[in-house]
Parts: C-alpha cells; structure tokens; sequence
C-alpha cells in the first residue's frame, strides 16, 4: 500500500511538472527526445516530463545591438563606424521560429554573424569611395547595407527593422587635413565674394560717374544753348532798338547819321570809362569818324534788307 501511494505522489508530481508558462512576447519550442515537436505560444502549456523538454525560448520582440567596426577608403584612409542596428523575428509562425531555433547553435553566434554582416558589407561599400566621400555618403552607406542584410536576415528568420550610423569619424591626422581643406576653401570663397563685391561696388561708381558726366554735358550744353538763345535775342532787340530810333530820328526830320554817330561817341566814351590798363587804337580823325559811320550805315542798310536779297 505505501509503495503504491508513494508510486502515485510521484505521478502526481510528474504530472504537475508538465505544466509551464509561456510569457507574452516569447515563444517556447518543444522538441521529443531531442526532435523537434511543436511550438508553445504564449499562457499556460503541457509537455510530458521526462519525454518532452523545452529545447529554447525565443522572443518575438524587437532587438537592438550596438556595432564597432572599422573600413579603409579606396585612398587608404582609415574610418571608424558606430552603428546601431534593429531587428526582430520575422512572424511567429512555425517555420519561421523552427529556422531562428536551430540556424545558430546559440544567441551569441547570432550576434556575431550579425555584426561580421555588416561590417563586410560596409567595408565593400567604403572600399569603392574616397576619403573624401564618405562624411556626404551616409544615407548611401545605410542603404546599401540595409538592401543586403534584409536577404541574410530572412533566411536566418528575422527581418531588418532599423540601421543608423551614430558616428563616422577617422584618424586625428586625416581630420586635421580635412579642416585645413575646409577653411582654405572657405577663405577662397570669401576671397571671391570679396573681388565679386569690389567689382560690383567699381561697376556702380563707374556706371554713376558715367551718369553724372552725362547729365554734366547736358547741362552744359542746354546752358549753351540758352546762353546763344540770350545773345540772338539781345542782338535782335539791338537791332530793333536801332531800328526804332533811326525811324524816330528820321520822322522828326533829322539825319539817321545822328544815331550812328551818338553810338560812336558812346563807344569812345565807355572804352575810355571802363578800361583796365589796356590799349584800344581808334581812328579819332573826321576822316575816320565818316568812314566809321558809312561802315555802321552799311552795315544798318544789310539788316534792313529782305532776307531774299542778303
């Protein structure tokens, strides 16, 4: 009777022992002697003790894991990658979680076939490219590495969620190089800038002296013009002046002679008043006087005369 209770507290307890717990987010793979049998998703799950064992657990959520590594540029040039790289399993369907179980021996062989993925893929990108090249290239980089490591992953069982490149740096003597490239070459932009602006700024004050040379030469010839316009109807009023008094002189019965004459003692007159030092020579004779007077008269009698007839 005791063997018998004994024998039943023991199938008792074996048989509790079959039950386990799958938590959320995790999946369990149940192998029979050491086959593989079925997969256990999440809650409460049975296996026969001793006959069936829970081979692994695998989690179906996401996963991150952070990379070091290093490539060399097509010139030689050493750059250092930190990366960051996501993944997950692709579903949880059988197939898929029956590939994740038994691809790798273990987790840790995973992450280094991982991160050896990525880092031969990188470096055969970097290869291709100059130092130079590499800082403008990091979309390219992420891209290229995405498109070959979605391929791997899925025959692994998982998928590529995320890869990002933190930090791309090289070796303190090729980013002292790389500065001194920089501020050359901005000091040659400001240097072209400079003369662009010191062309500009002699083109402006070019163009405004043109301006106002032009606006000068106007003036001066508008001026000239009037001046002329002031001479001709001074003249022209002279003339008339003349006119009306040789009309007058001659309608009261005198000689026209007398205008001329007066105009020819006025001239001695003011010549004599408002000279400063100079030598004027005029024929001060009767005899000069009348020649005088017959060259005013003539030239009075061409005035007078039609324009058809000059």
């Amino acid at each position: 009777m005791f063997l018998l209770i004994t024998a039943s507290v023991i199938a008792g307890i074996s048989l509790l022992a079959g039950f386990f717990v799958v938590r959320q987010g995790t999946v369990a793979v149940i192998t029979t002697f050491g086959r593989y049998t079925r997969v256990s998703h999440p809650g409460l799950s049975y296996r026969i003790p001793l006959v069936q064992k829970i081979q692994s657990r695998i989690s179906v959520q996401n996963r991150s894991m952070e990379l070091s590594f290093q490539a060399i540029t097509q010139d030689q040039a050493n750059v250092y990658f930190k990366a960051m790289l996501l993944f997950a399993v692709q579903n949880d369907r059988e197939e898929t979680i029956k590939s994740v179980a038994f691809k790798f021996i273990d987790s840790d062989s995973l992450m280094v076939a991982l991160v050896r993925t990525v880092e031969a893929i990188t470096r055969g990108f970097v290869a291709t490219k100059k130092q130079a090249e590499i800082l403008g290239l990091r979309a390219e980089i992420v891209a290229e590495a995405k498109s070959h490591l979605d391929e791997t992953l899925a025959e692994w069982g998982y998928h590529l969620i995320d890869l990002q490149l933190n930090d791309i740096t090289f070796d303190e003597l090729i980013t002292t190089s790389m500065a001194q490239v920089v501020a050359s070459q901005n000091l040659q932009r400001a240097a072209e800038f400079e003369g662009q602006a010191l062309y500009i700024k002699r083109t402006k004050e070019a163009e405004a002296e043109g301006a106002a040379i032009k606006i000068a030469a106007e003036a001066e010839a508008l001026a000239a013009q009037r001046r002329g316009e002031g001479v001709r109807m001074f003249r022209s009023e002279v003339a008339q002046g003349l006119a009306d008094a040789a009309k007058t002189v001659s309608s009261a019965g005198s000689n026209e002679s007398l205008v001329l004459f007066a105009m020819w003692t006025e001239a001695l007159r003011d010549t004599v008043r408002e000279g400063k030092g100079n030598v004027v020579f005029l024929d001060g004779s009767i005899d000069g006087m009348e020649t005088t007077l017959r060259r005013l008269a003539g030239l009075q009698r061409l005035d007078n005369l039609p324009d058809s007839q000059v």
